[in-house]
């Protein structure tokens, strides 16, 4: 322990009145408090944090980039034209032919190659390269970057918002209502995540959906962010429901009952309060699944649809240049690691944080 310092444990409310630099007392701090306390003590949690809001801030800026600095859009296809690198024409897709070299060295360079990338391009052109149709590999990152985000953050929330209701219902009433839900819970639990979202994305994908009301074409974003939605309910609800069961037996759901409190009422101002800690755990593991069930869905194709992009198609597409080309497949694979590994780090730091039984370090 280091001099000057105690530890005390949420275990002890006296304790969590402790003693200022004054020594004088306080007033006993929330649990919300005291998780932020621990979380900016996390330094490798918040760092973590702010790697991947520093990605979502590059994607978010992606019409700024195409339109100032690339000048061209995500789809914008280039097979026969050219940029000015270092003063000379540079074409986009290779014509093919031969090129000998000072030392006497040839190098064939095929036909249909696409650029790679250009540091020295005029206007900031093609700084990752070309793909294979001659699009702007830096745009086509950052846009596929921000519709993966986009709907797994989207899906996540859905899911979240979908599995605590139902998990309140399921264990706030019981009987009939419990039994029907946690069927229908491990129903969707009995299929691999992927497997279901490719039987579902892949028939959704060809002809859309058009049912009660909503009408949602092919290839619509929608479509992949509703698979993964349903998916993943009960990931969240299952323990929610085993969580909430427990609560409804305390002494303080019996006395809001004493005082007439309905169960509307019991349900969003007793209960769900005490798990929320635990919904916000949940949906941070929750986007970083999300997203990677995205990138695997694009990726066999029953996900994002082209000419859209996402990480996962940007990696599918690459598949046939990993011999030549590897940076098509690399560069997503890159932001995808560090997303969901910062998403990953922040979590279980938000997790310790939230634990009431960790340990909080008072300075006085």
């Amino acid at each position: 322990m280091v001099a000057g310092q105690e530890d005390f444990t949420l275990d002890t409310a006296a304790d969590l009145a402790g003693r200022e630099r004054d020594g004088n007392e306080v007033r006993g701090r929330s649990p919300w408090a005291l998780a932020w306390r621990r979380l900016r003590r996390n330094y490798v949690a918040l760092a973590s944090l702010g790697v991947f809001l520093l990605v979502v801030v590059c994607c978010l800026l992606a019409p700024v980039y195409a339109n100032h600095v690339a000048h061209r859009g995500p789809n914008d296809t280039n097979l026969t034209g050219s940029i000015e690198v270092n003063g000379k024409s540079v074409p986009v897709i290779s014509n093919g032919g031969a090129t000998v070299l000072p030392d006497g060295t040839v190098v064939v360079v095929p036909a249909g190659q696409p650029i790679g990338p250009q540091w020295g391009a005029a206007g900031g052109q093609y700084v990752l390269g070309a793909d294979q149709l001659g699009r702007d590999l830096a745009v086509r990152l950052l846009y596929g970057g921000r519709n993966s985000l986009r709907i797994g953050l989207t899906a996540a929330a859905i899911s979240t918002i979908i599995s605590v209701l139902l998990a309140l219902l399921a264990a706030y009433f019981g009987g009939a209502v419990d039994w029907i839900l946690s069927r229908v819970f491990d129903l969707i639990w009995a299929f691999p995540v992927i497997l279901l979202g490719i039987a579902l994305g892949t028939a959704l994908s060809i002809n859309g959906f058009h049912h009660a009301g909503i009408n949602l074409a092919a290839g619509d974003l929608w479509i992949p962010t509703a698979v993964i939605a349903f998916v993943f309910i009960p990931y969240i609800a299952r323990p929610l429901r085993g969580q909430v069961l427990a609560l409804r037996e305390k002494e303080f759901v019996e006395a809001a009952t004493a005082q007439g409190a309905g169960p509307i009422r019991i349900m969003l101002t007793e209960l769900l309060p005490n798990v929320a800690s635990t919904v916000l755990v949940l949906f941070t593991l929750i986007v970083a699944n999300a997203i990677l069930t995205e990138v695997g869905l694009s990726f066999l194709g029953a996900g994002v649809q082209p000419p859209n992009a996402s990480w996962g198609t940007l990696i599918s597409d690459g598949q046939a240049w990993l011999s030549t080309d590897p940076w098509f497949s690399i560069l997503p694979g890159i932001f995808i690691a560090v997303t969901v590994l910062s998403l990953n780090i922040f979590g279980d730091g938000l997790r310790d944080a939230l634990d009431p039984r960790a340990k909080v370090r008072i300075e006085h």
